[in-house]
């Protein structure tokens, strides 16, 4: 196994042994946020099961839901296998719908655990990180830099926080992360005509997180990382506002 199958396999044991559901939610967050790439081959179901810790029956039972849903294909033969479809990106009016049934409230709590997550597993990962671990976050700050469309942008965002997760050396903060992420990250990167999102900024302050983290500040990692999630919702809470405003209007 390489290290990224490895770092990979880390993310999906699950908690409970014997859940399809559980399976397949957790193979929609992989997939979702870019752990396993369009095109690749998922490892087999002998070496999934024993990842999520699973029967091989309930891991094939996943795998054809994952196929009904179009996130998966199945090809036969000596080179077949498993193979992750074409990622489909999510139209921006459905996001803008979503972000509008969301309450401000409910946008407060994301925030609320959200900062409460990243900044623990920074001022971790500021005590823990590993020179391969500040590689990893270095290169998904650079991801960011050079990402072109919603859905790169997204997801470097996404696994720098994940990854995050893992210098802290903590499964459950990684497992927490992801599901956040998950939940809200790709409302996180949408816009209106006259909101356009300050990438450059939230480029420098993933660097300046990453910076802190590496330097062993686990005060200023965990301070830096609270003040950017929670500068993120409340982007989205205005964004909110501003479009029921649009309405009343």
């Amino acid at each position: 196994m390489n290290d990224t199958s490895a770092s990979t396999a880390s993310f999906m044991r699950l908690r409970q042994e014997g859940r399809t559901e559980e399976v397949v939610r957790r193979l929609i967050e992989v997939i979702d946020l870019g752990l396993f790439a369009e095109g690749e081959q998922l490892p087999s179901e002998t070496e999934l099961s024993m990842q999520f810790g699973v029967a091989t029956v309930t891991l094939r039972e996943a795998l054809a839901l994952l196929r009904e849903r179009g996130l998966i294909e199945t090809r036969r033969g000596r080179n077949g296998g498993s193979f992750v479809c074409p990622y489909v990106e999510m139209p921006a009016e459905h996001l803008i719908s979503r972000l509008q049934e969301m309450s401000a409230l409910e946008l407060r709590d994301f925030s609320d655990e959200h900062a409460a997550i990243s900044g623990a597993a920074a001022r971790l990962a500021a005590k823990r990180a590993s020179p391969e671990h500040l590689d990893r976050l270095q290169h998904y700050v650079d991801a960011l830099i050079t990402a072109e469309t919603r859905t790169e942008r997204r997801r470097a965002d996404a696994r720098f926080h994940i990854e995050i997760g893992v210098a802290a050396q903590s499964v459950r903060l990684t497992h927490a992360e992801m599901n956040l992420q998950t939940q809200i990250g790709e409302l996180l990167w949408v816009s209106l005509p006259d909101d356009i999102i300050n990438t450059t900024a939230i480029c420098s302050e993933h660097q300046a997180i990453a910076d802190a983290i590496s330097s062993g500040d686990a005060t200023l990692a965990g301070a830096l990382a609270e003040a950017h999630v929670n500068r993120g919702i409340k982007r989205l809470i205005d964004l909110r506002l501003a479009l029921v405003a649009s309405e009343v209007a």
